[in-house]
């Protein structure tokens, strides 16, 4: 019955109440005071978006040359790959770029055809229409030439800048908790505004690099050093920056020993021995053996960690390293040791990108924004209280009650979550307290009608919560739905209020139905009242 409530109840409710307004608490007082709080105790505070607390805005762009850049380079090497895999060999010429096309010289007339189909076979459909992403032509009887269709650049275009979208999100926010906002805007851009963070720079540092990192074997032969030393490249190796080392320069083989792609985690760490901030890493499965390899042949020599084609540190092969983990020195901090973690989780950015335009938004207007919100806030709930009190007596306190501990709640499961707070957010914050009025004044007009055709007390309160319920949950769980599908399909501030919304809708059903039928039954228990006054 609604107003049987056990004990084990009536525990798990009060702990629950009592639990998320103890957690909602870092939110009123001052950081002095919240060193003190036990440490049993809740100390997440609420975030504030860009709206309310200022913060760094970037609009990003990619480089679309680059992107077909890519796309010529990728099929030079699978066509390469796939000519040397048939059956028979395709025996060719040099494989070559040529004026935004892939060209190479079939030696055999007779493998024409062949070497035709096997290119084909390298293009993918593209859209609905059965354009495909590649055309494959015979020029001067022997030369194969592959030209990317504007189609294929397109979606290649696409793929890219939505793949460095998720990269920008999971760099900028790692654990998906903070409200950042990371949106596409246009072919090639791409939208970044990051609530609180006054310093742009930084923002711009931990975006500006690719972090394309790779393991490649230093080429320490006497030659290489010499012509390296003469700012010549060594045949089948590559020159690279060394700004830490004791070369300005150094010659790494070409080819790579362990591609970055196959890191599996990366977190910051400090070296056993030093002290000096580092970086851990790992490999996954295929990542671990070829890193074992390569040091079980190699003992003795240097290799190098590569980053966006610049060596942050090449260090000795002491001992074969069979764990597929270590740590990466390169002079540096605590701060960019973190960051360079959190670009290697994140993966690599598929393309460079630029900023064509920042701007860094004070706190000032936001603060405003909160003060008349809280002030506005105030006002209603005084208004809603008086209200409620003049109209249902006890009922109305029993509802103010539970409107504020619910206000409170709100707070506090959004604090628990790392939840950001914006403008769009406070509307869901109004509105689920509406809600929460809304499910009292049900239940309250409901017990009012059942006293009126007559039931005893107990009956009338019991009749009124039951049936006031069933209409509370049904509005309720379509709010949810709504609020579920904006979260999904939204982004940033549409997220934000669908967040804000679907858990005011939450704590209102327990705040409106089950904390006052609590405090009612408590009431009625104590007193066994034989009328209501509404």
């Amino acid at each position: 019955m609604p107003l049987d409530f056990p004990r084990w109840k009536t525990v798990l409710v009060l702990f629950a109440t009592i639990f998320l307004l103890l957690a909602a608490i870092p939110n009123f007082i001052p950081d002095s005071l919240l060193n003190r709080v036990p440490d049993w105790i809740p100390h997440e505070r609420l975030h504030y978006g860009l709206d309310l607390s200022g913060g760094s805005h970037l609009l990003l762009e990619a480089d679309v040359h680059d992107v077909a850049k890519q796309k010529l380079d990728k099929m030079q090497g699978d066509l390469s790959q796939a000519l040397r895999r048939a059956d028979p060999v395709i025996e060719t010429g040099d494989i070559a770029e040529d004026n935004g096309t892939v060209s190479v010289m079939v030696r055999n007339v007779a493998d024409v055809d062949r070497a035709r189909e096997v290119a084909y076979k390298l293009t993918n459909p593209v859209g609905v229409t059965g354009q495909r992403d590649w055309t494959v032509e015979v020029r001067d009887t022997t030369r194969l030439v592959m030209t990317p269709t504007q189609a294929g650049l397109n979606d290649a275009i696409n793929s890219t800048v939505e793949s460095a979208r998720n990269v920008v999100a999971k760099r900028i926010d790692p654990n998906g908790t903070s409200e950042v906002t990371v949106v596409r805007q246009g072919a090639n851009r791409i939208l970044v505004e990051v609530p609180g963070l006054q310093d742009p720079e930084h923002l711009k540092t931990l975006l500006g690099t690719t972090a394309k990192m790779d393991f490649k074997m230093v080429d320490d032969t006497p030659d290489a050093a010499s012509m390296a030393a003469k700012g010549l490249t060594p045949p089948g190796d590559q020159l690279l920056p060394f700004p830490h080392g004791d070369q300005p320069v150094l010659a790494v083989q070409r080819q790579i020993a362990v591609s970055g792609d196959d890191l599996k985690s990366a977190s910051a760490g400090t070296h056993p021995e030093t002290g000096q901030p580092v970086v851990n890493f790992g490999f996954n499965a295929q990542g671990s053996v070829k890193f074992a390899r390569i040091t079980q042949n190699n003992t003795g020599k240097r290799f190098a960690v590569v980053l966006d084609n610049v060596v942050i540190t090449a260090p000795v092969i002491k001992d074969p390293i069979l764990g597929g983990s270590g740590f990466i020195e390169g002079n540096f901090t605590t701060k960019s040791a973190g960051d360079l973690a959190d670009q290697l989780n994140a993966g690599a950015l598929p393309v460079a990108l630029k900023v064509v335009q920042e701007s860094t938004i004070g706190p000032e207007l936001g603060a405003e924004s909160i003060s008349k919100g809280i002030l506005a806030g105030s006002i209603a709930v005084g208004l809603l209280a008086v209200f409620m009190i003049i109209t249902y007596f006890r009922f109305g306190v029993y509802t103010t009650i539970a409107l504020i501990i619910n206000a409170v709640m709100i707070l506090g499961v959004m604090a628990l979550f790392n939840a950001t707070l914006t403008l769009p957010g406070i509307a869901g914050f109004i509105l689920t307290l509406g809600a929460a009025v809304d499910a009292n004044v049900l239940i309250n007009e409901r017990i009012r009608e059942e006293v009126k055709r007559g039931r005893r007390t107990l009956q009338a309160i019991e009749f009124g919560f039951k049936e006031a319920s069933r209409a509370i949950f049904d509005a309720n769980f379509t709010n949810m739905i709504s609020a579920a599908i904006m979260y999904y399909f939204g982004t940033g501030p549409v997220r934000g209020f669908a967040v804000v919304l679907a858990i005011g809708i939450c704590t209102s059903v327990f705040s409106g139905v089950v904390l006052s039928r609590l405090m009612v039954a408590d009431w009625f228990r104590r007193n066994r009242p034989t009328a209501i006054n509404m």
